[in-house]
């Protein structure tokens, strides 16, 4: 039997939802969001922020973090995070948010939120923060020391879902761990305090992963990525050196062509066409009509991003007054819910 922690039960739970929203949408409250580590690029579109526009259109009640803090449980500096804050926002607008229906916001702009780390830290053991796989998964990804921080990450993800009672919260399979120790300490808190918190659930994303230039997973990391404000030039540029191979019959097999099955992904994805039509089109035409397929694929399919988020590029100062106006709107929503955390707790000592 499943336990409630498990996959199953996840995926049972999240496929209930996601047939439920389109006649129910104002029940949910969906809470998203980004480390602003670089540019966001092709495999966040299609990995979820194709989905976050998709959530909001449909009446669900979002809120999209831009987790700066969160960059720091793995890195030793904050360089151009600035910079990184306001091409991650022209990108959110340029897909497709709306600042009006859904916040954008920073948490280390939210103190309230912040604050809520407090009481949960007291709701979670070590030995449960030491046993989350994504937290070893992360520094064995970055060569990071294990820092306070990053041990306390599924912790502050707690606190970004909660202060806002978030109930569903996109995630991919190795996400769930997050979402279980959320759900954990909601429950400890409302059993130990009285009920405060939903206990959030899971929306499984069923997109495909979305492969680099070179066969791995689009990554900022790994600098196999097409970004999303990249020009024209600068895409046809970064395919052209993807990695191939020297078999000139172009075929889908991504186990043993890893790089032009990559390719190929790509173009599907931006083309809703099939790996294999694309493959059997270009068949003897070998890489470099692959390169020119995908290129232009990519291109047709980025260039009305790309001429939405120049006009973003040119007014900085509508970019920041998004931000303000998320940041003041998630601080509304996080006083008053840490108002009530106080209540809960007995913490109010003057009205």
């Amino acid at each position: 039997m499943a336990n409630q922690g498990s996959f199953e039960v996840a995926l049972k739970r999240s496929n209930e939802i996601r047939a439920d929203i389109p006649g129910n949408p104002g029940k949910y409250r969906m809470l998203s969001g980004d480390r602003p580590t670089g540019r966001l690029h092709l495999g966040h579109y299609f990995g979820s922020i194709m989905n976050r526009v998709a959530y909001q259109n449909a009446g669900v009640d979002c809120m999209v973090l831009i987790a700066d803090y969160q960059v720091i449980t793995d890195r030793d500096t904050t360089d151009n995070i600035q910079d990184n804050v306001y091409n991650m926002v022209m990108d959110y607008l340029a897909a497709g948010i709306d600042p009006q229906k859904t916040p954008i916001f920073t948490h280390s702009a939210v103190p309230a939120e912040n604050q809520l780390m407090l009481p949960f830290l007291s709701l979670v053991s070590e030995a449960e923060l030491l046993r989350n796989p994504t937290v070893k998964a992360e520094q064995e990804a970055s060569g990071h020391e294990l820092t306070g921080l990053l041990l306390t990450y599924p912790v502050h993800q707690a606190c970004d879902i909660l202060f806002c009672k978030a109930n569903i919260v996109p995630v991919g399979k190795d996400q769930l761990p997050h979402i279980e120790q959320t759900r954990l300490i909601a429950r400890r808190f409302n059993n130990r305090y009285g009920n405060v918190f939903p206990e959030p659930e899971a929306i499984l994303s069923d997109s495909i992963e979305i492969p680099g230039l070179d066969g791995r997973k689009m990554s900022k990391s790994y600098g196999n990525s097409i970004m999303l404000g990249a020009t024209a030039e600068e895409t046809a540029k970064r395919i052209k050196k993807s990695p191939t191979d020297c078999e000139r019959n172009i075929t889908f097999d991504k186990e043993n062509r890893p790089g032009v099955s990559a390719l190929l992904t790509t173009a599907a994805l931006c083309t809703g066409r099939s790996e294999v039509e694309i493959a059997e089109e270009i068949g003897m035409g070998g890489s470099g009509a692959l390169k020119k397929y995908v290129t232009e694929s990519v291109n047709d399919f980025l260039a009305p991003h790309r001429e939405r988020r120049a006009q973003y590029e040119r007014d900085l100062d509508y970019v920041k007054d998004v931000l303000r106006e998320g940041n003041r709107r998630a601080n509304e929503i996080a006083q008053q819910t840490l108002a009530e955390v106080q209540e809960a707790m007995g913490m109010i000592y003057y009205k």
